[in-house]
């Protein structure tokens, strides 16, 4: 059963100099209880979907499209109906667990908010949730009592993971869980984050640079290039036999635990990514890419299906394809 649809979703920001394109034209979807990874360079437009998908965006982006959640879409929904539906039935893991939480109220009552504000429990049976919640996370009951500065990186991103779980919602959107935190308490963090999805049958979105993260805990992996989708399809197919060239260069760009060739000398991806007020003509990623053909400078190809349950907006995807 389909739980999230996206359907040619936009994002543009206007600001003094003219309208920017974040997002541009993304189209998913998320049956329930899977995992869908998004990835991408900064810039991408990956923070700003997961921003989007519950109207969290800034009053200068108009948002276009359609966001289906359950049938419903949340970009026609009311402030009150929106609302009941932030944390009761999707919530958020923000990036950076130090800015999203409040420096000066205690963690207990932080996560009891959201439980109080949607007429869950009483005050005393939320406490008691609030204890559940922070043994579901590996953090003792007592650190309800602690405020954030209390806390290490990994403890408090623990706290927004069991902010996110606190009205037991259908989907958990977590925008790079990981980010500034050392690779022990990363994998960490991960594992939380895919055992907890798994035992509660919880839909996630993770957003995330790195490939390799994405494959471990998602089913299916979304790669966005220039506020568009470039590559999607089974996480492990897409990670391992990448097809579009801007996938398969995130995917080298990270070392291989065991193999010091790797160490020692990652493969990087020269450039930087586009300006979204002055995108290339063609393919918005032909400048930096190292297979490019003559007509990629002037032809932008849309995605194109690359085998089963698999898409790329590459021109030598639809060779091959169109040659088969």
């Amino acid at each position: 059963m389909t739980l999230l649809e996206l359907d040619d979703v936009s994002v543009t920001y206007r600001i003094a100099a003219g309208e920017v394109p974040a997002v541009r034209g993304v189209s998913l979807s998320l049956d329930s209880g899977a995992a869908l990874g998004v990835a991408g360079e900064s810039g991408s437009g990956k923070s700003t979907l997961a921003m989007a998908l519950l109207r969290l965006l800034p009053r200068d982006a108009r948002v276009g499209g359609r966001i289906l959640l359950d049938g419903e879409d949340v970009l026609t929904m009311k402030w009150g109906r929106l609302r009941a539906v932030r944390w009761a039935e999707a919530s958020i893991v923000f990036q950076g667990a130090q800015h999203g939480l409040n420096a000066v109220r205690r963690i207990g009552d932080q996560i009891a908010e959201p439980i109080l504000v949607h007429g869950l429990a009483k005050p005393d049976e939320a406490a008691k949730r609030v204890a559940e919640l922070l043994e579901q996370v590996g953090l003792p009951a007592w650190r309800a009592r602690s405020y954030p500065h209390e806390l290490s990186g990994g403890q408090r991103q623990r706290v927004m993971i069991a902010m996110a779980l606190a009205c037991s919602p259908k989907l958990i959107i977590a925008d790079e869980p990981t980010t500034a935190l050392d690779v022990m308490v990363q994998a960490q963090v991960l594992t939380l984050i895919k055992d907890l999805v798994a035992e509660h049958g919880i839909s996630l979105i993770m957003i995330s640079h790195d490939l390799s993260v994405l494959a471990d805990v998602c089913d299916r992996l979304a790669v966005m290039y220039a506020g568009r989708l470039v590559e999607h399809g089974p996480s492990l197919e897409v990670f391992h036999d990448a097809r579009h060239p801007y996938s398969k260069a995130l995917a080298a760009a990270f070392p291989t635990v065991g193999d010091p060739v790797s160490r020692l000398a990652p493969k990087g991806l020269g450039g930087d990514p586009p300006d979204p007020m002055h995108l290339p003509a063609g393919c918005p990623f032909h400048p930096r890419c190292p297979v490019a053909l003559e007509e990629c400078s002037t032809l932008d190809v849309e995605l194109w299906p690359a085998g089963d349950r698999r898409a790329a907006a590459c021109v030598h995807v639809r060779s091959k394809e169109e040659a088969s």
